[in-house]
């Protein structure tokens, strides 16, 4: 096992930079002549779309940007997931040494010639709670306000339990059901977490890169045969489409700087900024490159967070960026509410008035939410 290569403050920064793509994202691209993403599906006319409004600039190039590239904080996020599992349950012995001699050992052999399901069965149960816990607040105060607005979205008996029960994912037309929509995330973790403790806790890495590699390749299969196609919409929206970032997350916590290389040296971690946003920008254009585009994002969310946090000059935004991240999962379960009160002034033509006003009302009440949820008891495992 790595020692820590991101400390607790370092991946908070990480998850202020994550959630900040993700929440400007999810207002930006519901503005109607604002360049559109490809994040379940891959249409080659947004990246033209993209090309054009980038030779062509105007004042609305920021928001063109956050709508094409903010959806990656979603991969970030996963990467995040996955290697606090692995430094929280692989760094140190968490189980009794009774409930060890019945798991796998690290190399991924069996100590036993029976596996004890009752602990895993508490892993997934725990960590659905911790999600459930999230998610519950935000989605009854979404609901009420959606219902009492212009445009509420009609709720069929099995999408509130889908939603409930974090597996709408699987469910036919998930752009459909899913309200709010950036909720997809949680059935996306349930999974994640679920293929974590069955398939990859404490299994040799040959395991974690298989199953990569596998979703990759079927990925790329369905992108060759029709990148647009409602397949591969279902497919991203489940733990296939999030496999390279989860992965590339476990990879890192247990080899630390031989998955992802930074240098801790401000200037080169400067070109190595500048080299991963080149390969984002010219990966996105294809379908095979983007197929990859997380794992550039990832790395370049690592060598941003290490360049501020050893500029003493930048010390503030790095300071800002952990804060964000301390109410990051506030921020993630509420800004669908401030979305829906705000988007009609961007969309009336006062678009950046709109946006401020998300912006400082977002925050602001992820604040009062990460209060409010201090108060829920949280789960035992």
């Amino acid at each position: 096992m790595n020692s820590a290569i991101l400390s607790r403050p370092a991946c908070n920064a990480l998850r202020g930079l994550a959630i900040i793509g993700i929440f400007l994202h999810n207002y930006c691209h519901w503005l109607g002549p604002i360049v559109k993403e490809n994040e379940y599906q891959y249409f080659q006319h947004n990246v033209d779309w993209l090309n054009q409004v980038m030779v062509s600039m105007d004042l609305n190039l920021p928001v063109h940007l956050l709508s094409f590239f903010g959806h990656y904080g979603v991969p970030v996020f996963l990467f995040l997931s996955a290697y606090g599992l692995v430094m929280k349950y692989e760094a140190k012995p968490h189980l009794s040494t009774e409930q060890q001699t019945r798991m796998y050992s690290i190399s991924g052999k069996k100590l036993t010639g029976s596996i004890n399901w009752r602990e895993p069965l508490h892993f997934i149960r725990y960590h659905y709670l911790k999600l459930f816990k999230m998610m519950i607040v935000g989605f009854v105060a979404f609901t009420m306000l959606d219902l009492i607005t212009p445009g509420s979205h009609h709720y069929a008996a099995l999408d509130i339990v889908a939603m409930l029960g974090m597996f709408n994912n699987v469910l036919p037309n998930p752009d459909n059901i899913i309200w709010p929509g950036p909720y997809w995330f949680f059935g996306l973790m349930l999974q994640l977490y679920i293929v974590y403790r069955l398939l990859l806790y404490r299994r040799h890495w040959g395991w974690t890169v298989g199953l990569m590699a596998i979703c990759i390749v079927i990925q790329l299969l369905l992108g060759f045969d029709n990148p647009e196609s409602e397949v591969m919409n279902r497919y991203r929206y489940n733990f296939m489409g999030g496999m390279l970032p989860f992965g590339l997350g476990i990879l890192y916590a247990r080899y630390g700087e031989k998955i992802l290389m930074t240098f801790h040296s401000p200037i080169t971690n400067f070109f190595g900024c500048i080299f991963c946003i080149s390969l984002i920008y010219s990966l996105s254009g294809s379908m095979v490159g983007w197929t990859f585009v997380p794992f550039f994002f990832c790395l370049l969310s690592v060598l941003v967070a290490d360049l501020l946090q050893n500029i003493s000059w930048l010390s503030g935004i790095y300071k800002v960026l952990e804060w964000m991240g301390s109410i990051s999962a506030a921020l993630f379960v509420c800004h669908p509410i401030t979305r829906k009160i705000f988007i009609p002034i961007s969309r009336q033509g006062d678009l950046y008035a709109g946006l401020l006003l998300y912006i400082i009302s977002s925050i602001c009440l992820a604040w009062l939410f990460t209060q409010l949820m201090k108060k829920i008891p949280n789960p035992k495992y």
